[in-house]
């Protein structure tokens, strides 16, 4: 539907689960149908289209999807009224044709290489409305587009930004490496590069609608270099984004570690917009383990990475990702990830339980023999010892001036607002909304152990 067509706009909503990627997904998704004529609507129950956009990288992905269309139809049922339902996204690429044979209300389902067609395949998918209710499709057979277009330009339209003072920016889509545990490749395709002149395009668009940090993102978000300039690899990429007007901060997620390279380093060092965090994927402080995950690096040699980080940088914060329970873990290989967990000491860590993905190598060669219950008892072991260090190290900055970039009303107070410093920790302090979007002094003055609080120096004005 082109804008103007109609006086009141169709409403969609959009609902995400996963990971950075898919929230940047869920934006880019918002401007298609914005640019199509739709208009956000403030509840699912208010949209004639629902978006659910899935992520399959952890278990129980399919079963939250179909919880949710479950509710979805049971809602319809009660009301009479049931919006058109598209299923995007991770679950969609991997369930494709299954998803069409299960008996619950989808009518598109779309791939994550697919999403520039969402809006057509909606528009289509409206042809068969009956003429009795418009809400309610008249076929149960989706339409689906799965397949992996392995387009190099991959255009990716112009995101809605949800966020008030940071975009998201996409430089590479999917993953060559297949790590034995990670879905990503089946569901992403392989590794494809944007040329940096659209990223800066992007960049310079973000920057205009306000946004003054910008976050880059891919699967091995380091390993990028540009198809439109061969000079330009990572590193290159850092300081033309730091070079656009208006960039105040720059993150990046996620670099594995065998793709950091001395260039990389410096880069964080020297450019003042590159916030000096890392999150720097482990999984396991096993050298074995990770061979058998096949993640390319060796417990000594993530070590050597975090040393000459340190040395470069001594005020960096380091956070990570790390799986327990992983086929044929014992528990003298979880207590090398508990002692590399000692070693680094991050400010933060992210930790699952293994769980078998669909086409994975692990899934294919290896028997999930960890039990379930012994899963269990490792990641609350890690996620304590982790608890101790991060409060440790929150309160060690009880004292010192942060720079803080404001970017949200508090969620307990009112009256205050809350906001990261470089190194991505939150802190709250008293504020107006006036603040958002502003880089503000903060005294930091007390600790807990996920956040800081602080109080705004005058010199902020």
């Amino acid at each position: 539907m082109a804008k103007g067509e109609s006086p009141v706009a169709r409403k969609y909503h959009i609902e995400t689960f996963g990971c950075q990627m898919n929230y940047h997904d869920t934006e880019r998704m918002a401007g298609l149908l914005e640019e199509s004529g739709y208009a956000p609507a403030a509840s699912p129950a208010d949209a004639d289209v629902v978006v659910i956009n899935t992520c399959s990288v952890r278990e129980k992905a399919e079963d939250k999807l179909y919880h949710r269309l479950d509710e979805l139809d049971f809602h319809a049922r009660e009301t009479g009224r049931r919006p058109l339902v598209a299923v995007t996204g991770c679950v969609a690429q991997q369930e494709g044709e299954k998803l069409a044979t299960l008996g619950r209300p989808v009518d598109v389902i779309v791939g994550t290489q697919s999403v520039k067609r969402l809006p057509a395949l909606i528009e289509q998918a409206r042809v068969g409305l009956t003429p009795t209710n418009n809400q309610q499709p008249a076929t149960s057979n989706p339409l689906i587009d799965i397949d992996l277009h392995q387009d190099v330009s991959f255009p990716l339209g112009v995101a809605r930004h949800a966020d008030p003072v940071r975009a998201w920016v996409t430089i590479i889509e999917g993953c060559n490496d297949y790590c034995s545990y990670c879905v990503v490749p089946y569901t992403r395709g392989h590794e494809r590069m944007r040329r940096a002149a659209d990223i800066l395009a992007d960049v310079r668009h973000a920057v205009d609608s306000g946004r003054v940090e910008i976050q880059l993102l891919g699967q091995i978000v380091n390993h990028y270099v540009a198809p439109d300039d061969p000079a330009c690899d990572f590193a290159a990429l850092l300081e033309k984004v730091a070079a656009v007007p208006g960039v105040q901060r720059i993150r990046f997620a996620s670099p594995h570690p065998r793709h950091t390279s001395e260039r990389i380093i410096a880069a964080v060092r020297d450019i003042p917009q590159v916030c000096k965090h890392v999150h720097l994927p482990v999984q396991s402080g096993s050298t074995r383990i990770l061979s058998a995950m096949r993640r390319r690096h060796t417990r000594e040699q993530y070590l050597d990475l975090v040393n000459r980080l340190r040395e470069a940088i001594p005020n960096i914060a380091l956070s990570t990702d790390m799986i327990v329970g992983f086929p044929g873990e014992t528990r003298e290989d979880f207590e090398q990830t508990l002692s590399l967990l000692e070693a680094v000491r991050y400010h933060s860590i992210f930790s699952f339980k293994y769980s078998v993905r669909p086409n994975t190598l692990a899934s294919k060669r290896m028997p999930d023999d960890v039990p379930e219950a012994e899963k269990t008892t490792r990641i609350m072991e890690l996620q304590a010892a982790q608890r101790d260090i991060q409060l440790a190290l929150l309160q060690s900055a009880v004292g010192s001036v942060e720079e803080v970039l404001a970017d949200s009303v508090s969620r307990r107070r009112a009256s205050e607002v809350s906001g990261r410093t470089s190194g991505n920790t939150i802190v709250n302090f008293p504020g107006g909304p006036e603040l958002i979007g502003r880089l503000l002094p903060v005294r930091v003055t007390d600790a807990g152990p996920h956040s800081l609080r602080g109080e705004l120096l005058a010199a902020a004005g």
